[in-house]
């Protein structure tokens, strides 16, 4: 015994001695220490006493059979012994028979396994959490919907991760509390129910991870701070511990992912690292998602409306089409243009438009009654189908009702109240095509022929669609004019009615058209400004007036005011003044030489901006002349408070002067008037000579039109009226015996 002794008193780790009876006989110092008892304090017990009372029944038996008879080595048997705190120490003996002159013993060598098991343990766990972050990935990679994302992500984390359940809270439509958007687990339901009932969610780990957007580590629920008010219900469900990562999209917080353990002190650093990366991941792939949801919807919808756009639409128009065959139906397809919008926006700015466009898509959505059956196509152009319908006068009616209801219901922005008028065009299944495309396209000449007239709406003709193709050929004409420089100014001499003099000239765009010659302004001018083009050639022309008069100034020609026709689409940019500012530059004999022709009807469709800007015009020193006059519909109340210098009575007057009945009476009276308002008179399209002599009679002050001359291209206007001095410019002794009459070699003249 005594060199027993002396081993056990040199080796480091626990040894201890047992008899036949399982007793111990002799226990070193570290053994005595491992189990917490003073040296020589185990000698006597017996082996079976040192374990938990739940394993006894399991291990006594085995080794009290082997202490009785000791006949062979065994290696690492598997025990739990009781320190004497009454905590669990788990061991690993090895037991090696041991022969005295007095007995037979057994010699186990004892070896603490506890930083084994936790290290396997950790091991194991990270091995689950790096197997749950894998099937994240893989699962971020397929899943293309959130709420599936969210709600497989739970199941990995349980049934792969180990844990014992998983939520995912997100912020409600308010950010103001979290709601359950995923979970997974065992006891997942009665866990929600209890904490619905008991404990409230928002004082969580989850939502204050959300609210500090930072991760929360419970490492004992029963200790920690963070589970006060949940101690009772971790309790309840074997929770242990717990974490709390933070979802994020676009920057934002949104939400957190939690989960549960049954054991404590689970998150060592190297876990919370892959589960800060997974919760990184799982942001990515929600952010992910969510940009992909934008980039649909942006495909498919109107970001200003959020109606369906183009495409959309088109494809809905089609599903509709298959319902119409099968019910042998008709289906219509109309688009709208809402009138005068470019005003509101150009005089308010884009924001105020934006507002009423979307007050236009609530408004017809609430019209219409399904939001399916709307599109926005672009800035003030809608679309809408309407399926199951018996008649083309079915639709006549619902569209006139719908335009009346639009034209007296009050949009309102930043205080003003605008009432808002449209034109439609309408395409019919089956006459007017069998697919959507064909529908489209052809409820778009519709429209375009419709605004083009004094038609509120237009069905589809085949007639229509003939003249489209010819119009769009035109188009692409007159591009390749103003590239190619193929516009031309001709003048029109202005003469005195008393002394016959030249009194200025009426500058006129003409096309010379290389493939057809010089094509008349009535051909053209409505495509230029239909299309836009008449912003760019109105500049143009307005540039080459001024360019021929500086020309004819510096030449030493006589000096004669030149007088430009403004589109009312130019009176309504609100870049116009400028382009007339940059024409005329600093020079005030140039601007001397300057009249701008405004229509009528051009100034009344916004009387206080043509006042204002026409105002700031003729403060430059350029003269102001009202064209066509008596052809619209002015108010006499606005007429005197306009800054004009000329009225120019339309050719409509002077052409049945003589014969028509009260017309003398009618052109009396605008003179008057004009003379009254201290404005000149020209009457445009004089071609006879009575005309010109009761002209005269009335007090009229100025003529031009073809019985002086029809208009001529620059290089004849300067030699024919500017460079000539003769004294055969007198009206009175002119002599025409052949007038040119041709239609359309004048504009306005």
């Amino acid at each position: 015994m005594q060199g027993v002794a002396n081993l056990f008193s040199i080796v480091p780790s626990p040894m201890i001695l047992v008899d036949a009876r399982g007793a111990i006989a002799l226990a070193n110092e570290h053994t005595c220490s491992l189990l917490g008892y003073e040296p020589g304090g185990l000698i006597g017990k017996v082996v079976a006493d040192l374990m938990p009372e739940q394993y006894r029944a399991k291990h006594t038996k085995p080794l009290e059979d082997y202490f009785r008879s000791p006949d062979a080595r065994e290696m690492c048997r598997e025990l739990m012994v009781q320190h004497v705190d009454g905590s669990e120490v788990p061991i690993e003996i090895s037991l090696n028979p041991y022969s005295s002159v007095d007995a037979v013993y057994t010699l186990m060598c004892i070896r603490v396994v506890a930083a084994r098991k936790a290290s396997e343990s950790r091991t194991m766990r990270l091995k689950r959490v790096f197997a749950m972050q894998g099937r994240i990935n893989a699962l971020i990679v397929r899943v293309h919907d959130r709420d599936e994302l969210l709600r497989e992500a739970c199941q990995i984390a349980v049934e792969t991760g180990a844990y014992a359940m998983a939520l995912i809270g997100l912020h409600d439509t308010d950010g103001a509390e979290v709601q359950i958007a995923a979970s997974f687990g065992e006891d997942v339901e009665a866990y929600l129910q209890d904490i619905e009932t008991k404990t409230p969610l928002q004082s969580g780990p989850m939502s204050i991870s959300i609210r500090e957007n930072c991760p929360m580590w419970i490492q004992s629920c029963q200790q920690s701070p963070l589970a006060a008010a949940w101690r009772e219900c971790y309790a309840r469900f074997g929770y242990a511990s717990a974490a709390a990562l933070p979802l994020h999209q676009g920057g934002m917080t949104v939400g957190a992912i939690a989960l549960y353990a049954k054991e404590t002190i689970v998150f060592d650093d190297e876990e919370t690292t892959q589960l800060v990366e997974m919760a990184g991941n799982l942001s990515f792939a929600i952010d992910r998602i969510e940009n992909e949801k934008m980039l649909k919807h942006l495909t498919n919808y109107d970001a200003l409306t959020g109606l369906a756009n183009r495409v959309r639409f088109l494809n809905r128009v089609t599903k509709h089409l298959r319902g119409a065959i099968a019910s042998g139906r008709k289906l219509a397809v109309a688009e709208f243009n809402l009138e005068r919008f470019k005003n509101i926006n150009d005089s308010l700015g884009d924001s105020a438009g934006d507002e009423i466009l979307k007050q236009v898509a609530k408004w017809l959505t609430h019209m219409v009654g399904d939001v399916k059956h709307l599109a926005r196509l672009d800035a003030d152009h809608f679309a809408i189908v309407i399926p199951d319908i018996e008649t083309e006068g079915d639709v006549a009616l619902l569209i006139e009702q719908w335009m009346k209801m639009l034209r007296e219901h009050p949009f309102c922005v930043r205080g003003n109240t605008f009432r808002i008028s449209a034109k439609a065009g309408i395409s019919m299944y089956p006459d007017d095509g069998s697919n959507a495309d064909t529908l489209f396209k052809h409820a778009e000449a519709a429209l375009k022929q419709a605004r083009a007239s004094r038609n509120r709406y237009l069905f589809h003709t085949p007639k229509m669609t003939e003249m489209m193709a010819g119009k769009f050929m035109l188009e692409n004409h007159l591009r390749q004019a103003l590239e190619r420089q193929e516009f031309v100014l001709h003048y029109q001499p202005k003469v005195n009615m008393v002394g016959g003099g030249l009194t200025g000239a009426e500058a006129l765009i003409r096309w010379n058209d290389p493939r057809t010659g010089l094509v008349p302004p009535a051909r053209f001018i409505p495509m230029l400004e239909e299309t836009g083009l008449i912003y760019e050639v109105g500049r143009w022309a307005l540039g080459k007036t001024i360019e021929d008069y500086l020309r004819w100034r510096k030449a030493g020609l006589p000096v004669v005011r030149v007088a430009v026709n403004v589109s009312p689409l130019q009176l309504r940019d609100r870049h116009f003044i400028d382009d007339i500012e940059q024409a005329i530059g600093n020079d005030p004999e140039t601007a001397k030489g300057l009249e701008l022709e405004i229509t009528e009807s051009m100034i009344m469709e916004d009387v206080d901006y043509s006042i204002a800007a026409l105002r700031k015009i003729r403060s430059m020193g350029v003269t102001i002349a009202i064209d066509d006059f008596g052809t619209g519909f002015s108010s006499l109340s606005y007429l005197s408070k306009l800054p004009l210098d000329t009225l120019k009575i339309d050719r409509s007057f002077v052409v049945d002067l003589a014969e028509a009945q009260g017309r003398l009476a009618q052109v009396s009276a605008i003179i008057n008037l004009a003379h009254s308002m201290h404005l000149k008179v020209v009457a445009e399209g004089v071609e006879t000579e009575d005309q010109l002599s009761l002209l005269r009679m009335l007090g009229c002050d100025e003529m031009q039109g073809f019985l002086f001359s029809k208009p001529v291209p620059c290089e004849v206007f300067e030699t024919r009226f500017l460079a000539s001095q003769r004294s055969d410019y007198l009206v009175p002794t002119i002599h025409l015996p052949s007038l040119e009459r041709k239609a359309g070699f004048a504009h306005n003249a």
